[in-house]
C-alpha cells in the first residue's frame, strides 16, 4: 500500500516515519518540537510529529504508545490509540502523558510514538427495542474473572 506523506516546515531536517524492523507493525513517529519539552509527572502535551498524510478511504492511522517508553518512563499516548481519519490532512500529533515519577524530557527527533495503519469498516446502525440473547448477556467490567480454569 502506498500512502502520500507530506513533510511539514517544522520537520525539514527530520527523517520521515519509518518501520524500526522488517516486521514492525508501526512506523516510528518523531518529535518535531522546536526546543526541549519537559513533561512533569502527570503533565500532558500534544507533541507535533511534523508530517501529514492522505489515507485511502476505509483506512485509519492509529497513534500508539511505544512500549519501551511506557515501561521504562511511564510515558504513553493519552487517547491510545489516537485515530487519524482518512479525510484529515493536518499535522499528526501524539498526545503524550507522563505517568512516571520523574520529569520526562522530549528532544527534537526523538521517537515518541508509533503509527499503525489499519483497515476499518463503517457501520450502519439500526434501532431496535431488544438485542439478541448472548451467553454473557449484560455482565461486564470484570465479569469473566481473573483466572483461567482456576489458574492465576
Amino acid at each position: 500500500m502506498r500512502i502520500a506523506i507530506q513533510r511539514l516546515a517544522n520537520a525539514t531536517d527530520l527523517p520521515l516515519p519509518a518501520y524500526g524492523s522488517e516486521e514492525a507493525a508501526g512506523l516510528d513517529l518523531l518529535a518535531a518540537v522546536d526546543s526541549v519539552l519537559t513533561l512533569a509527572p502527570g503533565a500532558r502535551a500534544a507533541v507535533p510529529c511534523g508530517v501529514a498524510i492522505a489515507l485511502p478511504q476505509g483506512f485509519e492511522a492509529q497513534v500508539r504508545p511505544r512500549s519501551g517508553l511506557a515501561l521504562k518512563h511511564g510515558l504513553t499516548v493519552l487517547n491510545a490509540p489516537g485515530t487519524v481519519d482518512s479525510d484529515y490532512r493536518g499535522e499528526i500529533k501524539a498526545i503524550l502523558i507522563n505517568h512516571g515519577e520523574a520529569p520526562f524530557v522530549i528532544e527534537r527527533g526523538m521517537k515518541i510514538a508509533q503509527l499503525v495503519i489499519a483497515r476499518h469498516e463503517r457501520a450502519e446502525l439500526y434501532e431496535t427495542t431488544e438485542l439478541p440473547v448472548s451467553a454473557r448477556g449484560v455482565s461486564g467490567f470484570g465479569s469473566t474473572g481473573l483466572k483461567i480454569n482456576g489458574i492465576a
